[in-house]
């Protein structure tokens, strides 16, 4: 999967400025991203602090692992 230019905390910054008024287009044409990106965030990252999405990542990325150990264990 591409890696986003964005962190979530970046993200997250931008989701708030849509949400403190200005226009979806206009956040979109300033952050150079495109509407379906923006919703897509919003899905994923809407309602949500910078801690919050940091505990998410960090949930995300353990259970790829998890994931991973155990497609070895039953291919072994």
């Amino acid at each position: 999967m591409k890696r986003s230019r964005f962190n979530e905390e970046q993200i997250i910054a931008i989701l708030k400025q849509q949400e403190s008024g200005v226009a979806t287009a206009d956040v979109c044409r300033e952050h150079g991203i495109s509407s379906a990106t923006f919703y897509k965030w919003k899905a994923k990252y809407g309602g949500l602090e910078v801690s919050d999405a940091r505990k998410l990542k960090t949930l995300e990325d353990e259970n790829a692992k998890l994931k991973k150990l155990l497609a070895g264990q039953m291919l072994e």
